[in-house]
């Protein structure tokens, strides 16, 4: 098996005179849970979709366990699981039923599709709703069972398109509890298109980060936080911050900027020498200015906007 189950080479998708994706090429490491990062068109969505065939590609070529997905869709899906575009059941068929029926459509013995389908309701904390229509779930109900029916067939690979989107924030959550779930106890290579830039954070090991359709950056989660040699904190004062104190802050050594967050300051400090956290604690103390908590923001954030911000 090789180490990149799946291979993206110089992907492009045109319609007419807008291309969606351009030339992207992109390796997922196996056993790896990447998310593929980007703002809303950024190309994601039509990347997975000729991952999946279910669009052709202009040109390039998209490989799924070593087989081209655009010459032989059926072989290189065979060991693929997916959920693009939101996933549809029939209302009054249980998840037991629904399970079952997907397992006779991509050629499961009855034997195989019973097993492996109490194992999967377990291990998406659908058990206790396995014999109630399906009509009668909330969305994120149907979306664990999405994700269980991705499952079946035991594939290697499962490809899965902003799996939260339209959903309230307990949906949200319960699918995100799952494919955690998911991701510790199966040998599996996992490629997940999401804009919500905490949502990968929280769940991935890589991230692939896309704009215009291009590949712009694609690394672990601790190389990407460290990618631009800069850091984000929040300062917390005793006083809202005004232009004077934001000034001072602002022009203390290795601080690039200083802005007003709510009642908060929000300053980037400069990492590029080295870890001068310390040296910002005491710079700030003899300010005297009453900063009484200071704290790391999302770094992945700094590094995300300023990446995104190159590539417009």
């Amino acid at each position: 098996m090789s180490e990149s189950p799946i291979e993206i080479i110089g992907l492009r998708k045109e319609y007419g005179e807008f291309i969606a994706v351009d030339g992207l090429t992109l390796s997922i490491k196996k056993n790896s849970f990447t998310g593929l990062l980007g703002p809303n068109g950024a190309g994601k969505s039509t990347t997975l979709k000729m991952l999946t065939h279910l669009i052709n590609a202009t040109s390039g070529q998209a490989l799924l366990n070593g087989v081209d997905v655009t010459k032989d869709p059926k072989r290189a899906l065979s060991g693929v699981g997916t959920i693009v575009e939101t996933p549809e059941f029939y209302g009054y068929m249980s998840p037991r039923k629904t399970m079952r029926y997907i397992g006779e459509i991509i050629g499961m013995s009855p034997e195989s599709v019973s097993a492996q389908t109490e194992e999967i309701l377990e291990e998406v904390h659908m058990t206790k709703w396995a014999d109630e229509p399906l009509g009668t779930f909330s969305k994120g109900m149907r979306q664990r069972i999405a994700l269980g029916q991705a499952l079946l067939g035991d594939p290697n690979i499962v490809i899965l398109d902003e799996p939260t989107s339209g959903l309230d924030p307990r949906g949200m959550a319960e699918v995100r509890e799952t494919l955690k779930n998911i991701r510790n106890n199966k040998d599996l290579t996992i490629l997940m298109s999401s804009h919500i830039l905490h949502e990968v954070s929280d769940l991935c090991d890589r991230i692939a980060l896309v704009n215009n359709g291009k590949l712009l950056v694609s690394d672990t989660i601790e190389a990407m936080e460290s990618a631009t040699g800069k850091r984000r904190m929040i300062a917390k004062t005793r006083e809202v911050p005004d232009e004077r104190m934001l000034a001072l802050v602002a022009g203390l050594d290795n601080v690039v900027s200083a802005e007003r967050l709510g009642n908060d300051i929000d300053l980037t400090l400069d990492m590029s020498k080295g870890d001068v956290r310390p040296q910002l604690y005491s710079d700030l103390d003899s300010l005297g200015i009453g900063i009484y908590s200071l704290f790391e923001n999302e770094s992945l954030e700094a590094t995300y906007l300023s990446l995104i911000k190159e590539s417009r």
